[in-house]
This record gives structure tokens, sequence and C-alpha cells, in this order.
């Protein structure tokens, strides 16, 4: 029997609004003395794709048995995906920054893509005909090939330039800016945008004395 799956509870607002900036925040800071990885298993990326809803509880449960049969491959899958979430991050990153993105994580957005879309299918139904993925019950990066899809979608359209980097000293993650004027400066006002504004009532408050 596989191991349950422990809630994935670091982002629970899933804060970057699109899926594949949500996997790029899967880790809690990019300082060297502040970084937090939250994919230290194989089971925590299942777990961050059923928050996510990349995966429902039955694919979960069975890629969880799956893994523990094959171990090797799970820790593989795994390497790449934290090798995608970072090209994801440092693509998008720059993106914000108005600079060239890396041409080398490009390329490994570029060999995931092939690689999804070899999965991604037209189905029909009763509303007529929808994008569906061809999704073996052992495929154990299955969960990848939406975030690589979203990612694409996001780079090749007009949103991408409303994707922002958190303005707090210690944080990253990335969101796509959907607010009204495009100021949006923080991942999430309850977290970031509160410990800067407590930061700041600290200064004016050591002002005055």
């Amino acid at each position: 029997m596989a191991a349950k799956l422990e809630p994935y509870q670091h982002d629970p607002y899933l804060s970057g609004g699109r899926d594949c900036l949500n996997f790029a925040n899967t880790i809690g800071g990019r300082r060297p003395d502040r970084q937090r990885e939250y994919l230290n298993t194989y089971n925590d990326l299942l777990a961050w794709s059923l928050h996510a809803g990349l995966l429902d509880e039955t694919q979960a449960d069975h890629l969880a048995r799956e893994a523990e049969r094959r171990p090797m491959e799970a820790a593989q899958v795994l390497a790449e995906a934290i090798s995608l979430r970072e090209a994801i991050y440092r693509i998008f990153s720059a993106n914000a920054r108005a600079e060239a993105v890396p041409a080398a994580d490009l390329a490994v957005l570029n060999t995931a893509l092939s690689k999804a879309l070899a999965r991604l299918q037209v189905k029909s139904g009763p509303d007529g005909f929808s994008w569906s993925w061809s999704t073996p019950e052992t495929a154990l990066d299955a969960m990848l090939w939406p975030v690589v899809r979203s990612a694409a979608e996001l780079l090749t359209s007009v949103e991408r330039e409303q994707v922002r980097e958190c303005a707090g000293d210690t944080c990253s993650w990335l969101f796509l800016d959907t607010s009204r004027n495009h100021t949006r400066r923080w991942c999430d006002m309850k977290d970031c945008g509160n410990r800067a504004k407590a930061r700041r009532h600290y200064a004016r408050s050591r002002a005055r004395t």
C-alpha cells in the first residue's frame, strides 16, 4: 500500500494564477540563505499536483503506488520536474524584468513541450470537442504535461506582459497581475504584503522616536 499523501500546504491560494507559475512557486525563496524546497520527494510532487487540480485523488493514489514499484523512475521524474521548474522560473523572471530569456531554459521547456504534446488529443463529447490528455495510468510524469502546456500558452500570449515577481525581500514567487491598474507587487497581500506593511509601520514608528 502506498504511503498516504500529506496535503500540500505551502501555497493555499495558488497565488501564481496559472499552473506554470504555481509550479515555479514550489520553492520558498531563492536566495541561498532563504531557500526552502517544497518538492523533496515524488510524493511531494503528487501532493502539489493534487492541490493544484492537475490530478484527482484516484490518479494521485495510483501514481503513488506506481512510484513505489518504480522508485528509480520516480526519482528521475522528480529531478526532471525540478529542472523544468527552474527553467520556467528563469524564463518568466527574465520576462518580468524585460530581459532576454535564457536560450538553455527555453530549450528545456521545448523538450518537455514536445513530450507533452505527444499526449494531447481532441475528444468529442455531448457539448462538442475539447482537448484531452491521453494519460496512461503508469505515466509518472503526467502532472508535468499541463504545466508545460500552461507555460507555452502563457509565454506566447499577451498575458506574459502581466507576469510579475513578488517584491518581498525574501520571496521570488511569480504571479499573473490581473489587478485593475496592473500595480500588484506581492504574491499575496496576506503574506508578503502584510510583512512589508509591518516593516514600513515599524520604520515610521522608529523615525518618530
